[in-house]
């Protein structure tokens, strides 16, 4: 069957059309993006403003037409921490259904922690044993540890790249003292959620998820060579630290210059580092493997196990 996956988050407004069926990989047939930065449109009162619901509604009209192109069986459209936690996100949900005829659903924090663990484990397999998964996305950052397909602790945490930046670094480029305020902040906060995967035993693979951590490891990560496909991006600790201070005294506009930061990633890509640094230390993690597949496989995977 061929399925849509319209993602509305906290940064981007992504639509990835594949080609799947029970017990194979899905194949990428269509996709397309819009850049929304949706933190910057928040009110006072943690409202969505006029001007970030019309840019929600114009991304999704154009993702459903671009679904519409490609074919689909069935568009799965959801929303994450950006609409979920908006003031005004539900009136933003049935604007955006009256007026592009696409009804978001909302995943909890819990849910998003879930559907990317699967996503991790279904391409690592059971001989990867425990992982332990990171995953950085606009609004959110997901801790999550377990054995088999259902994980024993997810906890989401307020600690997305793009969150981040609105609130600790709104200089561009931010100065030493507000990098050093967000990381005290991401130690406090991680440091409150940490203690339940104390009581589990090591993981086997730390992995990372999502592309903030992909562009990171592009830019300060190594590649390991395997065979054929196998090739493992890896991005050290040592690597990340040494990279985020040199990227935080570089504009934004001038970032996508670097390897692997691309421009819907260059305003955040510094607080994703800081948050991924405090993670990787919080669980005294020297470096972590890479992972192609999250959030939206994780949903894809998800729909084709439910099918008869």
């Amino acid at each position: 069957m061929r399925l849509g996956v319209l993602d509305v988050g906290s940064n981007t407004v992504h639509l990835l059309v594949v080609d799947a069926h029970r017990g194979a990989r899905p194949i990428p047939m269509a996709s397309e993006k819009s850049v929304l930065r949706l933190m910057r449109y928040l009110e006072p009162d943690g409202a969505i403003s006029e001007a970030g619901v019309l840019a929600i509604v114009d991304a999704v009209a154009a993702a459903a037409a671009a679904a519409d192109r490609a074919g689909f069986d069935e568009l799965l459209a959801f929303a994450t921490s950006a609409i979920r936690e908006a003031a005004n996100g539900e009136a933003v949900l049935d604007r955006v259904a009256d007026e592009t005829g696409v009804r978001l659903s909302v995943l909890s924090g819990e849910e998003e922690a879930h559907l990317t663990f699967l996503a991790v484990r279904r391409w690592y397999g059971w001989s990867a044993d425990r992982i332990l998964v990171f995953d950085i996305g606009g609004g959110s950052l997901e801790l999550v540890h377990g054995l088999d397909e259902v994980p024993d602790v997810a906890r989401s945490l307020p600690l997305g790249a793009g969150r981040s930046t609105i609130e600790f670094l709104p200089d561009d480029p931010p100065s030493p003292a507000q990098v050093d305020r967000l990381r005290a902040h991401a130690r406090a906060v991680i440091a409150d959620a940490i203690a339940p995967f104390r009581a589990l035993p090591s993981p086997d693979h730390v992995v990372g998820s999502s592309k903030t951590i992909r562009s990171l490891a592009r830019l300060a990560g190594t590649v390991e060579e395997g065979v054929g496909s196998s090739d493992r991006s890896v991005l050290s600790r040592r690597g990340l630290d040494d990279w985020t201070p040199r990227l935080a005294k570089i504009p934004a506009d001038a970032r996508p210059a670097l390897p692997g930061i691309t421009a819907d990633r260059t305003f955040q890509i510094v607080a994703g580092a800081v948050v991924l640094s405090e993670a990787m230390r919080a669980f005294d993690v020297d470096e972590l493997e890479v992972s192609p597949w999250a959030l939206r496989e994780g949903l894809i995977l998800r729909r084709l196990d439910l099918l008869s």
